[in-house]
Parts: structure tokens; sequence; C-alpha cells
């Protein structure tokens, strides 16, 4: 198993932190960059499209000036996250803003293509791909990712249906680049899991719903902390593609989470809503199975120390050696 070594030495915790659609925003990725670990935001966020310029900038303005001020703890690396499905109209004019910021990390999401890895790769920036099964990894890494972020079952929004044990053995079999777990990790203890199955890093983003900064409603982050595991719907009625969503949302949109119809998955179309009049993320919301670990809403950096507390304490009960994680060589104290 193997880092990119762009992250070396620059994580407080192995954890990416995944792009979440509307959510994600300039303060929530900076404050997770700071916090030590990687931020991320959907490239469709930035509306409309010449506000992806004004993000990028002040994203890598403020970094930099951290990393300046900090040069013996440097925030962790960005990621913008890139739709490569055919609905995405904008893909060829996001791609080549976050190249001339030389974005270092892009994730790509509803497809594989070639031509985008090797785009990315130009300008010497690295693609993560989410994928939810073998069969998906394997044409990922054959069209020139570098590194798998697994989405298992349980994982907010888009997810799989597979546990990430046989999902996590299955692609170790054959790949030992960087690969990443999504899928219900919403504590410290789940972190150090991820990695005893196999993963380097944690993918989590549902825990971050429920922060300061998040470009979230008040109701949507109240209603993260307020449920579970048990509250978490799957259906393909809004968007065409399985997804995991808050029950309570849909009660409020007036349908049944207990009698969905299923959609056309032909007629995929990202945030419509599908048959219904309710809109995807706007009115139907998103979380994973790992929320009934978020208690309270609390700014990204109280979260990541949280998240390393736990970690820490995890890997004492556990008699491993305390202070480094695994794969980044910082402390998490160091980011206290």
């Amino acid at each position: 198993m193997s880092l990119p070594a762009i992250l070396e030495g620059r994580l407080s915790l192995p954890v990416v932190c995944s792009p979440l659609f509307i959510i994600s925003n300039p303060d929530l990725v900076i404050a997770q960059c700071k916090a030590g670990v990687v931020g991320s935001f959907p490239a469709l966020n930035a509306r409309p499209a010449p506000v992806l310029e004004e993000w990028l900038d002040r994203i890598t303005t403020e970094l930099a000036e951290h990393n300046a001020k900090h040069p013996d703890r440097p925030a962790a690396p960005f990621a913008v996250n890139q739709i490569v499905h055919k609905s995405n109209d904008r893909l060829e004019h996001d791609l080549e803003v976050c190249a001339r910021f030389k974005v270092p990390i892009t994730i790509t999401s509803l497809g594989a293509r070639e031509e985008v890895n090797q785009q990315v790769h130009s300008y010497g920036g690295i693609v993560l791909h989410d994928v939810i099964n073998n069969k998906f990894a394997k044409k990922a890494i054959e069209k020139g990712a570098d590194g798998l972020i697994a989405v298992a079952a349980g994982a907010g929004g888009h997810a799989g249906v597979q546990s990430p044990f046989p999902l996590l053995h299955e692609i170790r079999e054959w790949f030992d680049g960087p690969l990443l777990l999504s899928g219900a990790i919403g504590n410290g203890n789940a972190i150090l899991a991820a990695q005893a199955a196999g993963a380097d890093l944690a993918y989590i983003g549902s825990a971050f719903i429920a922060t300061e900064e998040a470009n979230a409603a008040q109701g949507y982050k109240q209603m993260i902390v307020d449920s579970g595991a048990g509250d978490i719907v799957y259906s393909n009625l809004f968007t065409g593609v399985h997804g995991n969503y808050l029950r309570q949302s849909i009660v409020n949109a007036g349908l049944d989470p207990d009698d969905l119809p299923v959609s056309d998955p032909s007629k995929m179309n990202f945030g419509s809503g599908g048959n219904t009049k309710a809109k995807a993320w706007r009115d139907i919301w998103g979380a994973g199975q790992g929320i009934g670990a978020i208690k309270r809403i609390v700014p990204a950096g109280e979260l990541v120390q949280r998240f390393s507390e736990e970690y820490e304490a995890a890997r004492h009960r556990l008699g491993l050696a305390a202070g480094t994680t695994r794969s980044t060589g910082r402390t998490a104290a160091a980011q206290a």
C-alpha cells in the first residue's frame, strides 16, 4: 500500500473529506485543510462557472499564507471533484480552470475517462476515482486513475451496496496503490478500522454537514445531529442513481420513505428530483449511516480534533504506537 507523494507529511489524520454537493464551499475546504485533512468541493458548486476561478484563487491564496506562517505544520492539499458523466456540460471549462491553478488532487465521479486523467497529469496533479465495486475499480485504473475511493454500503449520497470488507479485499488483491474507504465513517475508531481493513485513507462526508462552515440549511445540520443509521433511506428515485438520504427530509417533502417508486436509471438528472417535485440535495437531504456519532454542530477544526483524539485512543487500546499515523508522519497533537 502506498500514498501519493503529495500527501506525505501533510496530514494530521489519514482522512480525505468528500466533496458535498451544494454544501462544500471555500470556508469549509480551507478549515479542513488547515486542520490537516484534505478538503474538497465539487466544481459544480461554484456557480455560475466563472465563480470557480474566484474560489480557487481564494483557497490557494489562503492556504499559501497559512503555510508561510506555519512551515512546521503546513495545510493539507485540497481536491476538486469533477463529474465526468456526459450530462456535465461544464467539464471542459472546469478542467481548464483547475489546470491553470494546478489543483493538486482531482476526484472523478460517474465514469472513468482517460483524457480527463491525462489532462490532470499534464500539470502534475493526481486523480482519485470513486467506485462501488471491483469491476469499476479495474476500469478506472486501466484508464489512468492514480487511486481509488471504494464507496461502500452506508455512504452518504450516491453509494454502493457492498460491505467494505469484501470490497477492499477484492481491490487489494490486485491494486497496491492509494485506496480510500467511504461509508459510514463518523468517528476516529472508524478511521482506524478503515486502515485495518486495507485502506490507506478514510473518506468522510456526512459528518462535515453538521459543521459551522458548511453551506447547509440549519434544519439540515440539526437533522444530521438528531438522526442515526436507522433514519437513512436508500433510493434511486431522486437522481436516477441509488443513494442514501435522510428519512425525515423525504417525509417533509410529502413522500412515503417506505414506499418510494423506482426511477429510470437511463434518465439521470442530478438534482431534478426524478419523478417528483422534490429536488435532490435541496429538499431531499443526503447522509450516510455514520451520522449517529454526530452529536453537535461544531467548527470543522473541532470535528477533526475529535476524530484525532478518538483515533489515538483507538490506537492505544490496540497497543499500537501512539502519536504518528501510519501514512502521514505528522502527529495529531501537532494540529491542536
